[in-house]
């Protein structure tokens, strides 16, 4: 008589098991205890939930870098009031990876607050998020979350700010980029007479990155600058800047069609910290090149990444994920499904780990680019030369007047059918 169990497994069928799927990648799973560097941590040990998003985000932006993707950044949020620029802003964009900026005006104003003459004896400090804000505002302390800083230090900033844009260069009609290109190199003068850290309109006017601003009235920079409009119109006080706001987006279309037809790789990333203005700005100049002007052959970003606190019930933009962005034509959709990530988190949390794994990547490929030389480092790690690409960068800023004429052209081109009643496809 057969024992029990063997006559059950008798009466089962014998199951082969399928070889492992492609469409089912093995879950990564390493212990802590057996990874020496960061990213060999956001790779292995953060197999899932929340951690995976991590993962995710890691693996396509060393992805990205590694194959040499130009790269654009939106960041919205205090990002230089709460110094995170020069934790890990700055030295992202140092490596010459990052094509373009878009932020906003308030993040360009509260840049210059270190390098003021008063700013060692109104330094910015650190306060409770709870704490109490009616005390605070007797002793004339603004807040932002939990850093803060006095009054005294905003007043100083807007006497620089406007005395640099009464300065004879800056008199003339131009666009955001160049105002700030040229706050910058302003900027850069003031740190380096009080000794201060190198901010981020100064690091992006050194490097040529071009700054955007999408929403530039709603800022403080602006609000300088309309006092001396105001005064003009009142008093007749001598004042001639005008920002250009149809040449800033022009731009932007500029360089996008530069990274599809003139860069390497014939295609664009975009890194995307928090959402608003920022992102939008940083999306549109797909739409606007192919629905707008017309013109053949437009993709949008092969790379979309972004980290974002907002849900996507809520159906505003800063909620947007790239998938949703594919109908609109900003991302590509051919390849959305493996290039793309909609983090749900808070990037203040997130970039600093993500940075400082990405440069002791790019350190690590340098010495051994140095132990092996370039031609066994490339065999071996294909990805070294998008990692070890010239720290230079990309200089758009200066290319500016040349990639703006090549669009020029392309409208000239296309002005027969871009002119009103002229016929539609489809009519």
């Amino acid at each position: 008589m057969r024992a029990p169990v063997e006559g059950f497994l008798s009466r089962q069928r014998i199951r082969i098991l399928p070889a492992m799927r492609k469409d089912r990648p093995e879950l990564p799973i390493r212990p802590v205890t057996e990874v020496a560097t960061l990213d060999e941590l956001l790779e292995h040990c953060l197999p899932a939930f929340g951690g995976a998003y991590l993962r995710r985000l890691w693996t396509l932006l060393d992805q990205a870098i590694g194959r040499g993707i130009p790269m654009n950044m939106a960041v919205a949020g205090p990002v230089t009031a709460s110094g995170q620029h020069h934790a890990w802003l700055c030295p992202l964009l140092e490596t010459g990876w990052f094509a373009l900026l878009s932020t906003t005006d308030a993040v360009c104003y509260h840049d210059g607050h270190r390098a003021l003459d008063g700013a060692a004896r109104h330094p910015i400090f650190q306060v409770p998020i709870a704490g109490d804000d009616s005390r605070l505002r007797d002793e004339e302390v603004i807040r932002i979350a939990d850093i803060a800083f006095d009054e005294e230090l905003l007043l100083s900033q807007d006497r620089f700010i406007t005395a640099c844009l009464r300065r004879p260069e800056f008199q003339r009609r131009m666009s955001g980029t160049e105002l700030r290109h040229r706050l910058g190199r302003l900027f850069a003068a003031l740190e380096r007479k009080n000794g201060a850290r190198e901010g981020l309109l100064a690091l992006c006017a050194r490097k040529a990155i071009p700054v955007f601003v999408g929403a530039p009235a709603d800022g403080s920079v602006f609000l300088n600058s309309l006092k001396l409009w105001a005064l003009r119109e009142a008093c007749g006080d001598a004042y001639a800047f005008e920002l250009d706001l149809h040449a800033e987006v022009f731009e932007s279309c500029a360089f996008h069609l530069w990274g599809l037809r003139e860069s390497e790789p014939r295609a664009l990333g975009t890194l995307i910290l928090g959402g608003g203005v920022p992102k939008n700005f940083n999306l549109q100049p797909e739409p606007a090149l192919s629905q707008i002007f017309g013109l053949e052959g437009i993709s949008g970003y092969l790379y979309d990444i972004q980290i974002t606190t907002a849900p996507v019930s809520d159906g505003s933009l800063s909620s947007c994920p790239p998938a949703e962005a594919v109908t609109w034509g900003k991302v590509d959709k051919e390849h959305h499904t493996t290039t793309c990530e909609s983090v749900p988190g808070d990037y203040s949390m997130l970039m600093p780990i993500v940075t400082k794994a990405l440069l002791a990547k790019r350190e690590r490929l340098e010495a051994l680019r140095v132990e092996l030389g370039e031609e066994q480092l490339l065999e071996r790690h294909p990805e070294a030369r998008g990692y070890l690409r010239d720290a230079a960068g990309y200089r758009l800023y200066e290319r500016r007047a040349d990639l703006v004429g090549k669009l020029m052209d392309e409208v000239r081109r296309a002005a027969p059918s871009l002119r009103p009643g002229a016929p539609q496809p489809g009519s």
